[in-house]
C-alpha cells in the first residue's frame, strides 16, 4: 500500500535523466513567470506548455504523454510523442502550469512539474476531481483511509503518534468544497493550514512532515495532479490514497474509456505510479516548498526540487541562469 523500493535494479529511467527533468520544467517556470500577475491565465498557461514542449524535444528519449493537457489541447496532449525517438522508452505526466489562477494573480504556489515513468507505470485518468489523503512514512499500513472520516483519521493519527488530536496539523486547499470537512476538523481543535493553490505542494508537505510540521493532507483536487502526487510519495516514502470523484454519468463514462469500470474504487500511491519515476517541480511564484523565479539584472534564478524512487533521494537545486 504505502511507497515501497522494490526496485532492485535501475530501470529505463536513466538516472542521467534527473538533470534534464529539472533543466525542463526550469524553462517551463521561467517562461510562465514572466506572465506573473499579469491576469491572464491563459499567455502564463501556453507560455509554460510551449516551453516544456519545446524542452522535451530536445533530449534523447523515445516518450509518450500519458498525463497531459486537457482534452483538445494542441500541445503537450494525451499520448502526444516527445523527445528526439532515441533513448530510453518513458511515459510522461506534464503539469506546465500547476496554479494557473495563483500565477496570473501573482499568488503563491505556482509550480512547473513533470514526471517520467517506465512504459505503463502511470494510472491513467480523466481530467476529474481525486479524493485524496496523505501522510509521512513511519506509521502502521493503513493508518489513513478514504473510507474513515476526517475525525477516525486524524485520531488514528494522534494514538500513533502519541499526542492529543489538538496536536495534528492537517493540509488542505482553501476551497468552499471543503467548507464542511474544515468545520470538521476545527470542531476537534485540529490545526490546518489553508493552502490557497497546489495540492501537489500541499501532498508533498505531508510526506515532509518532520520539515514542515504537518501530518497530513486531506481533501480533493485535480485527478492528474493525484497521480503526479503520487510520484512524489513513491519517491519520499509514506502513504497516500486517491479516488476519482465520479459524481456524473458522464464523468463514470469517460473514466471507462481510461479502464477505469469501478467508480468507487481506491488507489494507493504504488498503484497510480509503478517501477521506477521521476519527479520534479520547479518554483513559478514563491511557495511554500519552492521560491519563485527571480528575474534579476544580469540572471535568472530557479528553484527546483527532483526525486527519483529506485535511489530514493531528493535534490533541492538553485540555478543560476545568465542573461
Amino acid at each position: 500500500m504505502s511507497a515501497t523500493a522494490s526496485e532492485k535494479k535501475p530501470s529505463a529511467v536513466d538516472g542521467r535523466l534527473t538533470l534534464e527533468i529539472a533543466r525542463i520544467t526550469e524553462r517551463a517556470a521561467v517562461a510562465a513567470a514572466g506572465w506573473r500577475g499579469k491576469g491572464d491565465e491563459m499567455r502564463a498557461d501556453q507560455a509554460a506548455v510551449q516551453a516544456m514542449e519545446t524542452a522535451l524535444d530536445e533530449i534523447d528519449v523515445d516518450g509518450k504523454v500519458v498525463i497531459g493537457e486537457p482534452a483538445g489541447a494542441e500541445r503537450l496532449a494525451l499520448d502526444q510523442k516527445v523527445g528526439r525517438g532515441a533513448g530510453p522508452v518513458i511515459d510522461v505526466a506534464v503539469d506546465p502550469l500547476e496554479g494557473v489562477t495563483g500565477c496570473a494573480k501573482g499568488l503563491s504556489n505556482s509550480l512547473s512539474v513533470l514526471a517520467f515513468a517506465e512504459p505503463g507505470g502511470l494510472l491513467h485518468v480523466p481530467d476529474a476531481y481525486m479524493e485524496k489523503i496523505a501522510v509521512g512514512p513511519g506509521y502502521p499500513e493503513g493508518i489513513v483511509d478514504l473510507d474513515q472520516s476526517a475525525t477516525e483519521n486524524v485520531t488514528a493519527l494522534a494514538r500513533a503518534k502519541g499526542v492529543a488530536v489538538t496536536d495534528i496539523v492537517v493540509c488542505m486547499l482553501d476551497r468552499p468544497r471543503h467548507g464542511p470537512l474544515l468545520a470538521e476538523l476545527r470542531g476537534l481543535g485540529v490545526a490546518v493550514k489553508l493552502l490557497p493553490d497546489g495540492d501537489i505542494a500541499a501532498v508533498i508537505h505531508a510526506a515532509n512532515s518532520d520539515d514542515t510540521g504537518i501530518d497530513v493532507y486531506l481533501g480533493s483536487g485535480g485527478a492528474p495532479e493525484g497521480v503526479l502526487a503520487a510520484v512524489a510519495m513513491r519517491c519520499i516514502g509514506g502513504q497516500m490514497q486517491g479516488r476519482l470523484i465520479l459524481d456524473t454519468p458522464d464523468k463514470r463514462a469517460k473514466a471507462r474509456e481510461f479502464g477505469l469500470s469501478d467508480p468507487n474504487r481506491k488507489y494507493w500511491a504504488n498503484e497510480m505510479a509503478r517501477g521506477d519515476v521521476l519527479f520534479a517541480a520547479t518554483g513559478v511564484t514563491d511557495g511554500s516548498l519552492l521560491r519563485g523565479v527571480r528575474m534579476l539584472p544580469s540572471k535568472v534564478v530557479t528553484s527546483s526540487v527532483v526525486m527519483r524512487s529506485w535511489s530514493r533521494t531528493t535534490r533541492w537545486i538553485t540555478a543560476e541562469h545568465r542573461r
